[in-house]
């Protein structure tokens, strides 16, 4: 069994996979375009290049994601995806990377639990959590 984060965007899904990408490392396999889809039909003419379906793995993980026709997307709230990094030094480029054009909602920090732990809603609207664990 495996749980993956299925992630809603307003027209930004590409984008945001290669900025994932380029901040943690990680490689997009798939980015599936409405045109030439059994969906295309049921879309707008200019959302045909619009992702239909993208994954993107970062380490045994994959996150996927579409973008939402513009009268169905609703941004995320009440989730975010949690990113543990075992180096403090790689915590916080991640954390500084992610957070570019997007909001800090909790600096990264050490803490009570963590070498480093810090909050931020990207660019693209998505809430994410780095964490370092403290050293055993």
């Amino acid at each position: 069994m495996q749980l993956s984060p299925y992630l809603s965007f307003d027209g930004c899904c590409e984008a945001a996979f290669k900025f994932y990408e380029q901040c943690l490392g990680g490689k997009i396999e798939a980015i599936m375009p409405y045109q030439g889809s059994p969906m295309e039909a049921e879309v707008p003419a200019a959302w045909a290049s619009k992702v239909m379906h993208g994954e993107f793995r970062l380490g045994e993980f994959v996150v996927m994601g579409s973008d939402c026709m513009p009268d169905k997307y609703e941004a995320a709230k009440g989730t975010s995806l949690m990113v543990g990094i075992k180096d403090p030094v790689e915590a916080e480029r991640a954390f500084k990377a992610l957070a570019e054009n997007g909001t800090v909602t909790m600096p990264i920090q050490e803490t009570f639990w963590a070498a480093k732990f810090g909050m931020l809603v990207d660019q693209f609207g998505i809430p994410w959590m780095i964490n370092c664990d403290q050293p055993m």
